[in-house]
């Protein structure tokens, strides 16, 4: 059985990212030639903030997860969020990071994967998820980037 992943929108927005070449060709490697070891999953809430983009890279951006398995937002989700803003993990600014991770939480996916190191990808912020969602009985994913699903860079 595959492991299973679900993608936060910084990784398709890197996979076109001229601006980063060294995290645009790291998540273009992993994309094409690793990610078919797993189940990747996607939510609506990557598609609206991928919907937001400009042209020309809005087309390209939803191309790339148009065939990924959609993990519903439940109102378990929507709750779980909710819980981490009233703990203070995340700022209610941040609500979209909160869903992410409540999505991942809720559908016990392995890992989630992202390149947002100021909210998702950052050793406290993740210590303190893990210690909230398990004291409250809900699976912790681990939050990676890329680099750490590729066989060798």
């Amino acid at each position: 059985m595959k492991l299973t992943l679900y993608l936060e929108t910084s990784v398709p927005c890197s996979y076109l990212d001229n601006d980063e070449p060294f995290r645009r060709d790291l998540t273009i490697r992993w994309w094409e030639h690793e990610m078919v070891e797993y189940s990747v999953y996607s939510s609506q809430l990557v598609a609206r903030e991928l919907e937001r983009m400009t042209e020309p890279h809005r087309t390209g951006y939803l191309n790339l997860i148009k065939t990924f398995d959609i993990l519903e937002i439940t109102e378990e989700v929507s709750i779980l969020a909710e819980e981490y803003i009233h703990r203070g993990i995340f700022h209610r600014k941040f609500l979209a990071d909160a869903v992410h991770y409540a999505l991942a939480s809720f559908h016990k996916m392995d890992y989630l994967v992202t390149w947002n190191f100021g909210y998702l990808a950052n050793v406290r912020k993740q210590a303190r998820l893990r210690l909230f969602n398990q004291a409250a009985g809900f699976f912790a994913p681990q939050i990676v980037t890329p680099e750490f699903l590729v066989h060798a860079v």
